[in-house]
């Protein structure tokens, strides 16, 4: 299949699939409403196969030190999946499989999925990393850009989480876990049980963000959106915390959208 662009429908809302844009949500409409900050580098991508920030672009991979193209100087940030085109290989009403290839900057030859899956009140993202020779350190990750304002008052973020990691002046961990702290945030934080976090439009829409996984970037320091980034480990993982993807072990996570109206 090719890489053009895919609308899936449930009931009313209504999801855009850029695959030749990086795999990424173009959009999701519910009721008519768009919930994500439209353009190229916006929407919701993939981060793949590394979340957030490594230091200085370098990682330890086996006894090897990686160098990655420093796209957010002086560090390398999101993965290189989200630069990239992926390919359908499924479709259908309310879902898309779509495939990416690991490549050059990527030290190892590795495959992609994600499964994009849509139901009348829940979006449900799915991916692995799959690999059939090497085995590597990855993250997995999704960075949605959630319009602050739907047209009435401001979003409002409610979320609990057991720690927050301090952020040195690089913007990374520390490796320090601090007791959470008031916003505005680009800061990563551990929900042990699980990300769970919800999004309020007052009078409009609520919408929840949830995941296995236990680790969650926010990021609101921006007018027009809120990101709320569920992930396989905290930025710089790939040194701090990897998950090695071995040829017998890949690595997978989920996070589900539930939205109800208000």
């Amino acid at each position: 299949m090719s890489n053009d662009d895919i609308t899936l429908t449930a009931g009313d809302a209504e999801v855009s699939v850029r695959p030749g844009n990086g795999g990424r949500i173009g959009g999701l409409r519910i009721g008519g409403v768009e919930l994500l900050r439209q353009g190229e580098r916006f929407g919701c991508f993939p981060m793949v196969p590394w979340c957030g920030r490594i230091r200085e672009g370098r990682f330890l991979d086996g006894a090897t030190v990686r160098q990655m193209p420093l796209n957010s100087p002086p560090h390398a940030i999101h993965g290189t999946a989200r630069d990239g085109g992926w390919h359908t290989a499924r479709l259908s009403e309310n879902e898309a499989v779509m495939t990416y290839e690991l490549v050059d900057p990527w030290p190892h030859p590795g495959r992609v999925t994600q499964i994009v899956a849509l139901a009348e009140d829940s979006l449900t993202l799915t991916m692995s990393v799959e690999t059939y020779e090497d085995s590597f350190p990855a993250q997995i990750g999704w960075h949605p850009w959630f319009h602050r304002n739907l047209g009435g008052e401001d979003v409002q973020l409610d979320f609990k989480p057991a720690w927050q990691e301090e952020r040195g002046a690089d913007h990374l961990p520390t490796g320090n876990r601090v007791d959470p702290r008031p916003g505005p945030w680009d800061d990563c934080f551990g929900m042990p049980g699980g990300v769970d976090v919800t999004l309020t439009w007052p009078g409009q829409l609520q919408l929840k963000v949830a995941s296995r996984e236990e680790w969650v970037v926010v990021y609101d320091e921006q007018a027009e959106a809120v990101c709320v980034e569920p992930q396989t480990g905290p930025p710089n993982g790939l040194n701090t915390l990897p998950r090695l993807v071995t040829p017998l072990e890949p690595l997978e996570a989920a996070t589900t959208w539930s939205w109800r109206p208000l």
